[in-house]
């Protein structure tokens, strides 16, 4: 067990942003956590506070953490069973999401191609129900094994026991710092079913001048497509997108395109349509701007980016002037998509 005392959290965090951990130390198995958690419970009661740390690549520390930061390290891939149209493959929480997804393409399992490149671990991808171009978490997701902080015991969460909403689930509301996820199993199609309408898939296979659908071309292209629009975090610091796109009534949507009619939004099926956050930041003349260590990506407006030295405060100052613009232009309340502590 090493355990750190005054850790710098700076390469902890995508962001990149310096915190200092009173404590901190990581966990490979159920074991080692429960061994870490009943040292925890020596330790002085303000000392106490416990945070689970994974790839730290949705998280902004704007604050020193006066407590336990816990680095989930768990591993490991596993192949459960099968049957006609699906495969189950289990992957620990530690696992590298990217990794792990093209670990899943080389071996033909269908599905996660169009999750390729999103940065952070397993573990985080139910607890922010991830999403992107046109796949959502819940359409691989079966089930994951996670830890009570409290009963000390090992419970399993099904798909409807998650809760999932657009980037949420039960872990970052109802359980929040309650129940630290161990492992996570996917159900995926031993036959692939292509999604490349969303987005640029289609014209950057194109591009590529793919004859033959594969998901290992899907997967490429959407690596590409990433890689052209979002900068990465080794070079520059950020956590992705920052903020969620709002969701509004219908009616609300219809009287701002009298105003806007450029306004891009995506009907749902519940009469709201989903905006896109990034054209309302931009709309207010965010995109490309930069105020000292701090700026709003030059090429993804929900983007924000730590130039150097930015502290979580500055970050967290400069989303509330973009929270501000937009309320006040458009009157719609833009919502954090990053954990914040």
């Amino acid at each position: 067990m090493n355990i750190r005392d005054n850790y710098s959290l700076r390469t902890s965090n995508s962001f990149g942003v310096d915190a200092i951990a009173r404590h901190f130390a990581s966990f490979e198995d159920t074991e080692s956590l429960e061994d870490l958690l009943s040292v925890v419970q020596q330790s002085p009661l303000h000392e106490q506070e416990k945070l689970i740390l994974g790839g730290g690549s949705n998280v902004l520390f704007t604050r020193d953490f006066n407590g336990w930061v816990l680095k989930n390290d768990i591993l490991g891939i596993e192949e459960l069973h099968e049957d006609n149209e699906f495969v189950y493959v289990r992957a620990g929480a530690g696992e590298n999401w990217h990794a792990f997804t093209s670990y899943c393409i080389e071996q033909g399992w269908a599905g996660l191609e169009n999750l390729s490149l999103i940065p952070g671990n397993v573990g985080a991808a139910p607890m922010q129900n991830i999403g992107a171009y046109g796949v959502e978490l819940d359409d691989v997701f079966w089930d994951l094994e996670a830890y009570h902080l409290n009963d000390k015991a090992v419970h399993t969460f099904t798909l409807q026991d998650c809760e999932f909403g657009y980037r949420e689930s039960i872990f970052k509301k109802k359980y929040r710092n309650q129940f630290v996820i161990l492992n996570v199993t996917f159900r995926l199609h031993k036959h692939p079913v292509f999604h490349t309408s969303y987005g640029a898939i289609t014209q950057e296979l194109e591009k590529m001048g793919v004859k033959e659908l594969s998901i290992k071309a899907i997967s490429q292209a959407v690596i590409n497509i990433r890689r052209s629009k979002l900068p990465d975090p080794a070079v520059i610091g950020n956590a992705g997108s920052f903020f969620k796109n709002p969701v509004i009534p219908k009616a609300q949507f219809n009287e701002l395109q009298i105003l806007y009619p450029e306004m891009v939004g995506y009907a749902l099926p519940d009469d709201r349509v989903k905006l896109a956050a990034g054209w309302l930041i931009e709309s207010c003349g965010w995109k490309g701007f930069r105020k000292g260590n701090v700026g709003c990506h030059e090429m993804q407006a929900l983007v924000l980016v730590n130039y150097g030295n930015a502290t979580g405060a500055e970050v967290f100052a400069f989303s509330q002037e973009i929270l501000d613009s937009v309320a006040f232009k458009f009157g719609i309340t833009l919502e954090r998509e990053v954990n914040i502590y």
